[in-house]
């Protein structure tokens, strides 16, 4: 069922609602950081798994999701996970010590964890292939804004009401987009296509496309969310000597260049896939340049601030092209499970280097390195593996690639 073109911005434009406050939700301890910092003693080793713990709470439910979205429809799934969404929202607001905090912070992971896969799964069966790709990159761009919103006006406003109230206004916000959702997205009809009927994902581990796509996944879609919704904030702040509300107008900085990029790629891509410039080659030739990027923020140390991160996170996006096209490489009836089972790579690899990161600065200053060296080595640990992820990707065998 391809929609009408106005039924399919009505039906865009419910989804992107909730989208948006699940990324500000996701981005909000970015900005967050020196207060939660301080007023839990926290180490960068905990701010890192705090962080995360969204991540892991996140990736723990993307393979049922999968299974529940292709047999149930994103309408009705959605609106099952965005109820715990706002009890996690609410028991952030509550806690009392770092371990509260980590378990609400999972909740709220939990709850979030269909607001992109439902639309995505719902698109591939709703729109044509060009309108997909255009579709996805605008998805992003609207994550892009909720992370706008989850820096500057945030700490504008943790002055003047407190951190805790600004997530029950949260939870409200996503009651609302849950109405919006009830009201316009349409019911899901049965797939009758009989490919991938079974409900299991053993199809999609062992498809080509998706094993040449997971460690970019990993590593690049998943270090770039990493950066954007943790680690460049402590990196202003104490390698670059941001001030707190400085820091927050660099992550606004950044996010702002990522809604940019991703309404940029909606426009371009369907041009550019009518010229022979597809995902694969897009993301060979596309990727290395945030290697680049990187490499300056290690040797430009203090001098490296929220416009270098801004253009590392803006370089990173082409991997993002990978979600649709890993999309139009399986049936419809397939395609929960293949988009889920993708975003569990990126968002177990977001969880891995937010965390690993967080150790490995920990570690470093334990051998006895200044905290600007721990930052500048753990991230080289995390470019080294990038680089590694990208050439398995380039050098993979022919016959390993989309279907």
């Amino acid at each position: 069922m391809v929609l009408s073109r106005r039924d399919a911005v009505v039906v865009f434009l419910a989804f992107a609602f909730a989208y948006f406050f699940s990324a500000l939700v996701r981005a909000i301890t970015a900005t967050l950081a020196p207060t939660l910092t301080q007023e839990f003693a926290l180490s960068a080793r905990e701010l890192g798994l705090l962080a995360g713990g969204y991540f892991l709470g996140f990736s723990a439910m993307q393979l049922p999701l999968g299974s529940w979205l292709d047999r149930h429809g994103p309408k009705q799934v959605i609106l099952g996970f965005l109820l715990v969404a706002v009890a996690g929202c609410i028991a952030f607001s509550l806690a009392a010590s770092f371990s509260t905090l980590l378990a609400a912070r999972m909740l709220c992971g939990v709850g979030v964890g269909a607001c992109l896969m439902a639309p995505l799964t719902g698109f591939r069966r709703w729109l044509t292939p060009a309108a997909q790709l255009r579709a996805n990159s605008w998805m992003l761009m609207t994550g892009s804004l909720g992370m706008v919103a989850s820096t500057l006006p945030v700490q504008w406003l943790v002055p003047a009401v407190g951190w805790r109230p600004l997530f029950w206004g949260l939870a409200a916000c996503i009651l609302l987009a849950m109405g919006l959702i009830a009201w316009k997205v349409p019911a899901w009809a049965p797939a009758t296509a009989s490919t991938g009927q079974g409900g299991g994902y053993a199809e999609v581990w062992c498809h080509p496309y998706f094993r040449r796509l997971a460690p970019i996944g990993f590593f690049s879609y998943g270090g770039m969310v990493a950066m954007q919704t943790l680690w460049a904030g402590p990196w202003m702040v104490r390698v670059a000597g941001y001030e707190p509300l400085q820091a927050a107008a660099g992550l606004f900085t950044i996010n702002l260049a990522m809604l940019c990029t991703f309404w940029s790629w909606g426009v371009l891509t369907p041009w550019l896939a009518a010229r022979g410039w597809g995902t694969d080659r897009l993301i060979a030739w596309g990727l290395p340049s945030s290697f680049a990027v990187l490499a300056f923020i290690l040797a430009a140390g203090e001098g490296a601030g929220a416009w270098s991160w801004a253009l590392f996170c803006m370089t990173c996006t082409v991997v993002a092209l990978a979600q649709p096209a890993l999309g139009l490489a399986f049936a419809p009836a397939l395609a929960g499970r293949a988009l889920s089972a993708y975003n569990l790579v990126i968002f177990a690899g977001v969880f891995v280097i937010q965390w690993g990161i967080g150790l490995g600065i920990d570690g470093f200053a334990a051998l006895g390195l200044p905290v600007k060296d721990s930052f500048r080595a753990a991230l080289a640990l995390y470019l080294g593996c990038s680089l590694a992820s990208w050439a398995y990707f380039v050098l993979s065998r022919p016959d390993n690639s989309r279907q």
